[in-house]
This record gives structure tokens, C-alpha cells and sequence, in this order.
């Protein structure tokens, strides 16, 4: 009788285990929330290389929203990770401690073209989509948006 229970209990885990990973699978598979973008500066079919909206407040709105709608899931709530994806409140770090405003500069912009592939390409390594890409999904307004937002939550640790 005893291993008939232990045997019982061990399916129901392996039901129970099988269930939390199926749903945990589901997670990647998310559609994308629409972004509105009408309130800001329009900026063309041409791909900037560097953000246009830094330190503007309409766009900073939006990309606030944008963010914790899309990319959250992943890069955490105010763009605090929790592991799962890279903090990216860390992404320009390298360019703060620049006193040369040249360097600086170049920095920023090095940073923002590094962002902006990896939004409109993704993320995949060894056929493994990591992030997806969102070229098509998002216009040039919203990723720079989601940018002038991260802007703000830079921590200088």
C-alpha cells in the first residue's frame, strides 16, 4: 500500500511540476501593448542615431508607460531586474564618469545606437530568442521614448 501512495504522490508532482512549466512557457508569448506617440515630435521614416527626446517630459510619459507595459515583464518593474534580463538602468554607466563633454557625448551616442539595435533586432543567441525584436511593432517615436525614460532611471553605483 505504502509504495502505491509514494508512486501516486510522485505522479502528482511530476503533473504538478509539468503544469508550473508549461505556464511558466507561456510568459515569452506576449502581445505587445500598443504605444501612442501622437503627442510627440514626429520623427520621419530616417532612424536617429542618437535620442531626440532626452529630457523631454511628453516623451519621457510615454515611454514611462511603454516600458512597464512591454519590457517590464523582463527588465523589471521601473527598470529594477530581477535576473531574468539586463538592468537597464546600468546601460550608459560607462558614460557618466566621462569629464571630457566630447567623450561623454560620443559615449551616450555610442549607447543609444547599441539600444536601438538591440530594440528593432532582438536579442538571439544559438537560435535562442532572448528578446524579441521590435522593429515593425514599435515606431521610432516609442523606442526612444522607452530610451528617454531609462535616461531617468540611471543609477551612477
Amino acid at each position: 500500500m505504502r509504495s502505491r501512495v509514494s508512486w501516486a504522490a510522485a505522479a502528482l508532482a511530476a503533473v504538478a511540476l509539468w503544469a508550473a512549466a508549461d505556464g511558466a512557457g507561456a510568459h515569452g508569448n506576449v502581445t505587445p501593448q500598443a504605444v501612442d506617440t501622437s503627442m510627440l515630435p514626429q520623427l520621419g521614416p530616417e532612424w536617429r542615431d542618437s535620442n531626440p527626446y532626452t529630457g523631454n517630459e511628453a516623451a519621457i510619459k510615454v515611454g514611462t508607460s511603454a516600458f512597464n507595459q512591454n519590457c517590464a515583464r523582463c527588465h523589471g518593474l521601473e527598470a529594477i531586474s530581477g535576473g531574468i534580463a539586463p538592468d537597464l538602468r546600468r546601460l550608459d554607466r560607462d558614460c557618466v564618469d566621462f569629464t571630457d563633454e566630447a567623450k561623454k557625448k560620443a559615449c551616450y551616442k555610442e549607447t543609444d545606437a547599441y539600444f536601438l539595435v538591440s530594440i528593432r533586432h532582438g536579442k538571439v543567441r544559438n537560435g535562442a530568442v532572448y528578446m524579441p525584436p521590435f522593429e515593425g511593432i514599435f515606431s521610432q517615436e516609442a523606442m526612444w521614448a522607452i530610451k528617454a525614460y531609462l535616461e531617468t532611471r540611471r543609477i551612477d553605483e
